[in-house]
């Protein structure tokens, strides 16, 4: 057994070395650990060697045991002094390194002359390499490089941080595991009579070892680490069956199993073990195959259909994407039915097709048509699906952000766009004077003239002001019929018939300055037309409904135009009346907004023109003046 495990440690430093010398194209320090796992396996291949009778050859190459502490350090101080950490400590001990190995080679051949190591014999007569006392000098020199090899990982350990502090951790761990194990190793060289047990898991020591390098560098190791974890687990419950079977078998009547050497039972299911993981691979892709036959899944396809649905930015691109995909896939033609809420399936012409819904809390998707497809198809289909069921949430929030930062974005455009505003107001006003005072001595109609069209830009002035800044709503309990009454009562309605249908008693909690306002701009708007119509009449009438009161505003002027209708009658700057600035309208619906209500055109009423108000008798905020209402629009 001992000899098993020597030459089973060489195999696996050679195989190791081999290994990392491929990896140490890309991570150099990579090749004195090479170097070291090269060393080992010499070293334990000269105790086979030994055993075999090699008594000189043996002993040589033991005694070559200075130069594997040497390469591990040469390693330690590759893999500490790097970057963050560059030490001068490590630089002079780096360009030492040629001098450690020229005086470990010395050791070495010092060894050999003088005789520092010897042989003898075992418990089975096999024979044991010991150190002389002149190889006291060997052992010495070996512990000394090995204990300076790992100073240097702990100096590594306290100024390094993440992955490469958690390897050092684990070397750490890995060390302390080989000193128990290479402990018994020289206990012959002092007189201890004790089998060397410990070395029979010496193999594991160097595997553990690079282990502890790479494992948090190298991801793919992790995947073998994982498999053989898996075997080595399996081979220990092997072992356990067989214990049990050889006690057990003799007292249930099966002599001839009972008779069987247990290490035989143990080898024939080891083979079995072994054999087992040759062929699982190649059995599992030939029984998919058989089960699910066209299906060629694979982590490629997978990457491939992950990356181009996630580059889609549409709703519709990422079902043209999708259908692509799945179409090329499977060598038929597949539509995918993207809907929200509640679903339908809709089965027609016999088409393969995916519909993805949205539920409240999720996507979720349903095979139309796959009823005749083979085992392979539905399964590709099932797993792009699901995949495309994650891709749908993934844009869904994706264009959720978008609308976000595109509102925040115009948020703070109509912040600018105010404070613009006001700006221009203001110097706009300083000449508007200026032209006012100098109109003074003009003539009577040209001073008639300038007078109104100042006025005119003053009234575009102010409206942009109020359009632009914040609304200061001071509640108050306002009584409606004499608010309009006051409004008319100051109108120059130039002839334009007026009647009031609202009761006295009819009060509503609003700002009466910003709510006269929006009856001036209404009026105003409204006798613009009627100026020209004959036997002008604006009506206005009120109405209770369920703490709500409807307001509405009739004029028999002519109708208004049908592409102005909707939404559009209230943007800024949208106007059909000569001289307006576009902003009365607009202004209203901010100011009926500000007060919880709404305002909207009527073209079902029997007037030509009606605009409707509805506004809560009572304002549903709290009731705090200087309340600050800003526009999300």
């Amino acid at each position: 057994m001992f000899e098993v495990a020597m030459l089973v440690t060489s195999v696996c430093g050679v195989l190791v070395a081999v290994w990392l010398l491929w990896r140490a194209r890309k991570q150099s320090d990579l090749q004195a650990l090479a170097g070291f796992a090269i060393m080992m396996a010499i070293w334990c291949f000269g105790h086979v060697v030994l055993f075999q009778g090699y008594e000189q050859i043996g002993i040589h190459i033991i005694l070559a045991n200075p130069l594997m502490p040497t390469f591990f350090l040469h390693f330690a101080i590759r893999f500490v002094n790097s970057v963050p950490v560059k030490e001068p400590m490590l630089e002079h001990l780096y360009r030492a390194v040629p001098w450690f190995y020229l005086t470990s080679f010395a050791v070495v051949l010092q060894s050999w002359w003088i005789g520092a190591g010897d042989a003898i014999s075992t418990l089975d007569t096999r024979s044991f390499f010991i150190f002389t006392e002149a190889g006291a000098w060997n052992l010495a020199y070996t512990v000394l490089i090995g204990i300076l090899a790992h100073g240097v990982l702990l100096f590594g350990w306290y100024r390094h941080s993440g992955n490469k502090k958690r390897s050092i951790l684990a070397m750490f761990g890995v060390g302390a595991w080989g000193l128990l194990l290479a402990t018994s190793f020289v206990f012959p060289s002092f007189g201890i009579s004790w089998f060397p047990y410990p070395m029979l898991l010496l193999p594991t020591y160097l595997l553990l070892l690079v282990y502890a390098v790479v494992r948090y560098q190298i991801l793919s190791v992790n995947a073998f680490a994982n498999r053989a974890l898996l075997w080595v687990a399996m081979m220990l419950v092997i072992l356990c069956v067989i214990a049990v079977i050889s006690v057990v078998s003799g007292r249930i009547g099966l002599q001839a199993l009972a008779n069987v050497p247990s290490w035989q039972l143990w080898l024939y299911s080891l083979l079995i073990l072994v054999v087992a993981a040759l062929i699982y691979q190649p059995l599992s892709r030939l029984i998919s195959r058989l089960i699910y036959p066209g299906a060629s899944l694979n982590e490629a396809v997978l990457d491939t259909w992950s990356t181009q649905l996630k580059e889609a930015q549409y709703w519709t691109e990422l079902t043209s994407v999708g259908e692509q995909l799945l179409s090329r896939q499977i060598r038929q033609n597949v539509a995918i039915q993207l809907q929200h809420g509640d679903h339908s399936v809709d089965e027609q012409n016999n088409a393969l097709a995916i519909q993805v819904f949205r539920s409240e809390s999720d996507w979720h998707f349903v095979l139309i048509g796959w009823e005749d497809a083979s085992p392979g198809m539905r399964l590709t289909a099932e797993v792009f699906a699901s995949l495309f069921t994650t891709s749908c949430g993934l844009l869904e929030r994706s264009l959720a952000l978008a609308v976000a930062e595109r509102k925040r974005m115009d948020e703070q455009h109509l912040v600018e766009l105010g404070s613009l505003s006001a700006a221009m107001a203001h110097e706009l006003r300083n000449p508007l004077n200026i032209i006012s005072m100098a109109a003074y001595d003009a003539p009577a109609e040209t001073r008639q003239h300038i007078q109104t069209q100042l006025k005119r830009a003053d009234r575009l002035v102010s409206d942009m002001l109020v359009y632009s800044g914040g609304l200061s709503l001071q509640i108050v309990a306002t009584p409606l019929r004499s608010l309009i009454a006051s409004v008319l009562a100051q109108a120059q309605l130039e002839g334009v018939a007026f009647e009031l249908d609202i009761d006295e008693s009819i009060e509503l909690d609003a700002d009466p300055q910003r709510l006269q306002q929006v009856f001036i701009n209404l009026i105003d708007n409204a006798v613009s037309f009627l100026r020209s119509t004959p036997d002008g009449k604006l009506f206005i009438e009120a109405e209770e409904e369920d703490q709500q009161l409807v307001i509405r505003v009739h004029n028999n002027g002519p109708a208004i135009d049908a592409s102005l209708q909707g939404e559009a009658l209230f943007q800024p700057f949208v106007t059909k009346r000569a001289g307006g600035s576009g902003l009365g309208l607009a202004i209203v619906r901010r100011i009926v907004d500000a007060h919880g209500g709404k305002i909207q055109h009527r073209s079902d009423s029997t007037w030509p023109v009606t605009f409707e108000l509805i506004l809560p008798r009572h304002f549903s905020g709290t009731a705090i003046s200087n309340r600050e209402i800003h526009d999300s629009k």
